[in-house]
């Protein structure tokens, strides 16, 4: 029976009301007793009644308060015990004091309650003695959110099974968007017969659909050379772990038609919008082609890129049309500019230096101001015998500024030409590159995660043997305003000579025709040679570094330095060189001090091993068969302990491959 509890205050009127009548009829008692006697008489009655309800209404309310608190004492006990929320009461020694039949249940035990916590669930331990107020832990298959009160030694269990198959289920099935590319197909169709070009098409159009009806992938080939393919995120996983082998079928298939054709894959993920999506695939697909394709990007929002392949050398592509097009480009953003600026990577080498000089000489035969940015206390023996060579020149010399010197004659309308490199980390001075808006990157790296942000012009030919060889062709196309001066031509000669160790590593036609170019204007081979001439101390040093090598897995080489000896970022890689010109080894590893906290590491191959993804899993990047990284804040040992695991990951993947 329902009860108004708002009774109350009804009744206190009501004998508020009474009591005043009372004190009323007092009062009238002394005029005439009379009739207060029968007012009182008459107020009695009314009084008793009322009395007796409120009695009566007060005992029922006790009988029902004192029925409902058995009702909620009993619906208490009952949540406790039948409640799908399990509760664990334990002592100082993790013992089981107290548990609810739900969490005997969920441990399939028949009895908790004197148990230890290390023989039911050794996971909750941990949790306990780290004292986290919640964690999310994996008991018998089953998933609980874990509520620990520590002061009360109470362990809530919320089991969040459902919940997380439907996240994990919500994950698995977010969209991905995958541009993919067969990167020289317009090059190697150009020169054959329509009947060729049809069986081209059919066998990789077959052995991509095949790879769509496999995995389960939607796939729609858009142009002669270019496909989209829309999946998941967990055929992206299965895809993964699978090393994207659909790169090797359509290599290793078209080979046997004696056709160099390689396939690139642009991959974006991670995020819900589909035109961001797309953004993030055709992102991808641009660092996989600047890589040299054959290989697969995937970029998700957040920054982190997979890298995927990348096994085979990257083959000739470019075209003198491009380089005559990218020669205009640079052509015109050096005339819209007031000066330009000249930058290389740290402790720059030939390579740098070389095309730095032939971009100076690009600005100059285009009227403009040039200045090549340097640090003179950061060079190796080799550049510093052919600044010696350039002090002599005093027209070239003057052109030579410290970055102290840029950053106080640069102004907005200047042009920032960065040579050899295109990560931020590694050029000479980062404050110039932050205060320029106008940037161009000319590289010959394979392009790694960290970019420049936002430059006007990239020119970027990870199969060119060298930037010098890049900017020799540059130089073909622009206005022959001044000639090329013999110092400068063998400045360029140098560096493609230094990067391609003498014409026997990464060298295509086109760096024979430009070394002919070089040739041809001058360029002194003997003076190279006086360049790369190497003192005796030199030469004993790198012995010193290479003399306790190790060979770690069959053809793979490794030598340290000591922990307390320095060594020159060139000597390291020189002394690589040296290991990788012996007999029987395919790669070699040189580890070594830089500074007091920088480990360097160079590496080098012969082609069969790609050193690279290797350099690649330490933060580092290069070529196939020439990559470096550094380590910050690690002893020697520490670092070789790193690279036999990063070696061993690569070997292992090449295996399951």
């Amino acid at each position: 029976m329902p009860f108004n509890l708002n009774k109350k205050p009804i009744y206190s009127f009501l004998y508020g009301l009474i009591g005043i009548t009372v004190v009323l009829l007092g009062l009238l008692a002394f005029y005439n007793w009379i009739l207060s006697v029968v007012g009182a008489v008459l107020v009695a009655i009314p009084f008793t009644f009322i009395f007796i309800l409120d009695q009566k209404e007060k005992k029922e309310i006790e009988d029902y308060i004192a029925t409902l608190s058995y009702r909620v004492k009993k619906v208490g006990e009952e949540a406790l015990m039948e409640m799908p929320i399990g509760i664990i009461l334990i002592n100082d020694d993790y013992y089981i004091e107290w548990a609810n039949p739900f969490i005997a249940s969920c441990f399939s035990e028949d009895k908790l309650i004197g148990r230890s916590l290390y023989d039911v669930a050794e996971s909750l331990v941990p949790l306990i003695k780290q004292e986290v107020d919640t964690e999310v832990i994996s008991l018998h298959e089953r998933k609980f959110r874990v509520i620990h009160k520590r002061e009360e030694k109470l362990l809530y269990f919320l089991d969040i099974t459902e919940q997380s198959e439907i996240e994990t289920r919500y994950e698995e099935e977010k969209t991905v968007i995958a541009l993919i590319f067969l990167d020289n197909y317009d090059d190697v169709t150009q020169g054959i017969d329509d009947a060729t070009r049809s069986s081209l098409n059919n066998s990789v159009a077959t052995i991509l659909n095949k790879w769509a009806q496999e995995y389960g992938i939607f796939l729609k080939r858009i142009s002669s050379d270019r496909s989209v393919a829309v999946f998941s995120e967990r055929i992206l996983q299965e895809l993964e772990k699978g090393k994207f082998t659909i790169l090797d079928e359509v290599r290793e298939t078209t080979a046997k038609q004696n056709i160099a054709l390689t396939l690139s894959i642009g991959v974006g993920s991670g995020v819900t919008s589909l035109p961001e999506l797309g953004a993030l695939a055709q992102s991808s697909l641009d660092l996989a082609l600047g890589r040299g394709g054959d290989q697969v990007a995937i970029k998700q929002a957040n920054g982190k890129v997979k890298f995927f392949g990348g096994k085979s050398n990257p083959v000739e592509k470019r075209t003198r049309v491009r380089a005559r097009v990218i020669s205009h480009a640079l052509k015109e953003l050096v005339i819209e500019s007031e000066k330009v600026f000249i930058m290389g990577h740290k402790s720059p080498d030939m390579d740098a230096i070389g095309a730095s000089i032939g971009i100076l000489k690009v600005a100059q035969a285009n009227n403009r101001e040039g200045y090549i940015v340097i640090d003179s206390n950061d060079i190796d023996t080799g550049v510093r015998r052919l600044m010696d060579e350039i002090r002599k020149n005093e027209t070239l010399f003057s052109r030579f500024v410290t970055p102290e010197q840029a950053m106080e004659i640069a102004t907005d309308d200047s042009l920032l030409v960065i040579v050899d490199t295109h990560k931020p980390s590694m050029v000479i001075e980062e404050k110039l590159l932050s205060k320029l808006d106008h940037v161009v990157v000319i590289d010959h790296h394979r392009r790694g995660e960290e970019f420049i942000k936002q430059p006007l012009l990239v020119y970027m030919e990870p199969y060119a043997s060298s930037t010098s060889e890049l900017v020799t062709e540059l130089l073909e196309y622009q206005p022959k305003q001044g000639k090329i001066e013999m110092l400068e031509a063998t400045a360029l000669l140098a560096g493609i000579i230094v990067d391609t160790k003498s014409f026997t590593l990464r060298t295509g036609s086109r760096t024979f025709d430009a070394a002919s170019y070089l040739r041809a204007h001058g360029a002194d081979t003997v003076l190279v040679q006086r360049f790369l001439k190497e003192d005796i101390q030199t030469y004993i040093q790198r012995a010193k570094l290479i003399e306790n090598v190790t060979m770690i897995q069959e053809g793979i080489a490794i030598a340290k330095g000591s922990n307390e000896d320095i060594y020159h970022q060139v000597l390291i890689a020189q002394a690589a060189d040296t290991l990788l010109s012996m007999n029987g080894i395919k790669a070699s590893f040189v580890i070594s001090k830089r500074s007091e906290d920088v480990i360097g590491i160079s590496a080098r191959s012969l082609g069969e091993i790609n050193v690279q993804l290797i350099m690649e899993a330490l933060g580092g990047g290069g070529h196939l068969t020439n990559a470096a990284t550094q380590l910050t804040g690690v002893p020697v040992e520490e670092a070789e302990r790193q690279l036999k695991l990063a070696i061993d990951e690569y070997i292992e993947g090449r295996k399951q491959a």
